[in-house]
């Protein structure tokens, strides 16, 4: 258990680079099983569920050599079972990744239901009912038994655009025998990733960064060295966090194109970002003001998957915007469980009113106070401590651990910034 002290009002500023991307390096471990050769990545984000899937890796029979840099190098000569146990699985909802690489190398996956973030309701059936597809057979009894020694590629039309489910379909279609076709693939960042390291580990996937993805078949996979994109999700942090403070933030990376939708979504409130050849710069001198509709009704943010403006990072533009002048609707069309945190975020003095589960306006700016919160989830507990960046006093973040799932020494990054922030064990 671990909690975080922050004292707030100090505008954070400097250069920084973020971590790799939590929702890629996840899939990217788990398809490593589909080769008895050598697999080495870089950039792999040092986070608690990374750990997580080291560990279930390491059960199945892989050999893990860690090396400076955010380096692992990988290597499962003999997956030793296709269960994976309940203590494991209740800790991440990316052990449910395992699923498409244990069909895919051993034709058979025993697996809990996954534990993670609660959002609300999460379903899974959406996955198995397209693993059936490709020729595999589900039992349930407490746990779910699949068996799919003899997977055929076939055409799949998701029910749902979901990330994870995507991504365990094409996973188990890279050696299913013939071609596969998925229609409404999920095409984010972090699926992009994960088609390109297949691809260089001999895959045959076309249609990458779109919703119909195309997959032939093959025999065999090899090792290959393969680097993990920078986190989106992490970049669109630090610019809150810039703002919330009035700080100015150099931000290191590469993937400027990914960020496009995410950016406009900020000038909404005010808040433009530069492109440089370094990647992206938070200037100091925003103007911190909501923009109405030409009409001059309210605006409003919303969640929609991929290309549309990401669900994981709607909690800090909460944030954001109650340091902003006016007011705004936020809206999460993805879960009914995500917007809750809101009615701590008032007993920091925000003026957040909860219309429903998936809507809430946020009336701006507001002086935040220093509180003690509890974190709820990633994201939300992110929220927290963004807030408590920019309020005024004493804040205690407590169940920091549930942040460092999905953030890599945030404290000593917020700290380089400027940020006085510390860590209680």
């Amino acid at each position: 258990m671990s909690s975080y002290k922050i004292i707030g009002g100090k505008p954070l500023k400097g250069e920084i680079t973020p971590s790799g991307n939590k929702n890629a390096a996840l899939p990217i471990l788990a398809a490593s099983l589909l080769t008895d050769e050598k697999v080495i990545l870089e950039n792999v984000p040092k986070i608690r569920d990374v750990r997580v899937q080291l560990r279930i890796l390491k059960s199945l029979g892989t050999k893990i050599r860690y090396s400076k840099g955010n380096r692992i190098t990988l290597k499962t000569p003999r997956i030793k079972t296709y269960k994976l146990s309940k203590e494991d699985v209740s800790k991440s909802r990316g052990s449910i990744l395992f699923i498409g690489p244990l069909i895919g190398r051993v034709g058979k996956a025993e697996i809990w239901a996954p534990g993670g973030c609660k959002l609300g309701k999460r379903p899974i059936d959406n996955y198995f009912f397209s693993l059936e597809k490709l020729n595999a057979k589900l039992k349930f009894d407490g746990k779910y038994i699949l068996n799919g020694r003899k997977l055929k590629g076939t055409r799949i039309w998701q029910e749902e655009t979901s990330v994870t489910g995507t991504e365990n379909l094409i996973i188990a279609s890279v050696l299913a025998e013939g071609e596969t076709e998925i229609i409404n693939a999920a095409s984010e960042p972090h699926v992009q990733d994960l088609c390109r390291f297949l691809n260089k580990m001999g895959a045959k996937i076309t249609g990458i960064g779109t919703n119909v993805l195309h997959i032939r078949g093959v025999n065999k996979l090899h090792g290959c060295t393969y680097r993990i994109s920078d986190d989106f999700m992490e970049i669109g942090t630090l610019i809150a966090a810039a703002a919330v403070t009035g700080g100015e933030i150099q931000i290191n990376t590469n993937i400027q194109k990914y960020m496009d939708k995410i950016l406009m979504e900020f000038v909404k409130l005010g808040v433009k970002v530069e492109k440089n050849e370094k990647g992206l710069f938070v200037s100091r001198k925003q103007k911190m003001k909501i923009r109405n509709y030409i009409d001059g009704t309210m605006n409003k943010i919303e969640c929609l998957p991929w290309p549309g403006f990401p669900p994981d990072l709607l909690q800090f533009m909460i944030v954001v915007a109650t340091q902003c002048k006016g007011k705004i609707l936020i809206f999460d069309k993805m879960y009914e469980g995500r917007l809750f945190f809101t009615e701590d975020m008032n007993k920091m003095k925000a003026d957040i009113v909860m219309c429903d589960p998936h809507r809430v306006i946020v009336h701006g700016p507001s002086e935040l106070e220093g509180k003690v919160l509890q974190s709820p989830d990633i994201r939300a507990g992110m929220a927290f401590l963004l807030a408590a960046l920019a309020a005024e006093g004493e804040s205690i973040i407590e169940r920091g651990e549930i942040i460092e799932r999905g953030y890599e020494d945030i404290d000593g990054k917020f700290r380089k910034l400027g940020g006085k922030i510390k860590k209680i064990k």
